[in-house]
């Protein structure tokens, strides 16, 4: 029986929080990077590398709270190696253990990535590096590869949830693709957000500005599809939860986003994209309070 079917609520606080946000950004900028590297121009290039410079550190910290958050950090070990036997430990019909290897693996990548990155920025001297990004067959791989690895990152702490008995999070089969749109929302907004400003607009910005848009509006329509496949449980919401969610979430975090990229003028653009980002940045992290907290707060 899988682990996470647990009937107390796990008590899950903002380590958790913090690290379903932060692995979502790690694992959707990676995946944003990896599309221009593989779909985009090559003077797309640099603003790859944004992508590839948040997902290392960004992983790396989702890995550190990962073990902080199991109180004795030195068990961590315990998810990947059987402490009996010494073998490998992976146990396909858990979440949580193809979770703990698939931020593993992606962390070897997102490694790879980042250091072919510093290499074509010219800030490693490493040749070997530059073979560690496309066009050649070892950067295909690396970049295609850790793609996935970052897409199942990005989603796959809402299938986590979604596998309990927890009441909202077994309530709906839409929380892996809602984790999954607010990570490329966040992820988009985010390497916005980093893009030097000395250099605006950055070859491919206004191509990612079209596509945080579009998934804004994807998201949007998540969201309000969660709420309804909740049926009677998103009674739950009436609450101070819900207005968080509304407010915070679909209004501060989504729709005013939305507008400022559609409404500001050339002249605004400057101070209106980045508050633009920093909301859906906010909304994002909201988000995850709303799932994690509003559900532990139910008691059977």
């Amino acid at each position: 029986m899988p682990s996470t079917l647990f009937t107390a609520p796990p008590h899950w606080q903002w380590l958790v929080i913090v690290y379903f946000f932060v692995g979502g950004l790690a694992g959707g900028c990676f995946f944003i990077a990896a599309l221009i590297d593989l779909f985009g121009r090559p003077e797309d290039r640099s603003l790859a590398r944004l992508g590839y410079y948040v997902a290392f550190p960004a992983v790396v910290l989702s890995g550190v709270l990962l073990t902080a958050d199991l109180g004795v950090p030195t068990r961590f070990w315990h998810m990947l190696i059987a402490s009996h036997t010494g073998r490998l430990l992976l146990k396909p019909y858990s979440p949580m253990s193809l979770g703990a290897w698939a931020l593993l693996i992606f962390g070897a990548f997102a490694t790879a990535a980042f250091l072919a990155a510093l290499h074509d920025a010219g800030r490693l001297r490493w040749r070997w590096a530059a073979r560690l990004r496309p066009p050649g067959v070892i950067g295909l791989f690396v970049t295609s590869i850790g793609g996935l690895f970052g897409f199942f990152v990005a989603g796959y702490t809402g299938v986590l949830l979604s596998v309990t008995n927890r009441p909202i999070w077994a309530d709906t089969p839409l929380l892996g693709l809602n984790f999954l749109m607010s990570a490329a929302s966040t992820s988009a907004a985010l390497m916005i957000l980093l893009a030097p400003r000395r250099r605006w607009p950055l070859p491919g910005i206004d191509a990612l500005e079209r596509f945080d848009m579009t998934v804004l509006v994807l998201e949007l329509l998540a969201l309000i599809a969660l709420v309804i496949s909740l049926g009677s449980m998103a009674r739950a919401w009436l609450n101070a939860w819900g207005l968080l969610l509304v407010l915070g979430v679909m209004l501060v975090g989504i729709v005013i986003p939305l507008i400022l990229h559609l409404r500001a003028r050339p002249f605004q653009r400057d101070l209106a994209t980045p508050v633009a980002c920093i909301l859906i940045l906010l909304g994002g992290f909201l988000f995850r309070v709303v799932i994690v907290l509003s559900s532990q707060g139910i008691r059977a």
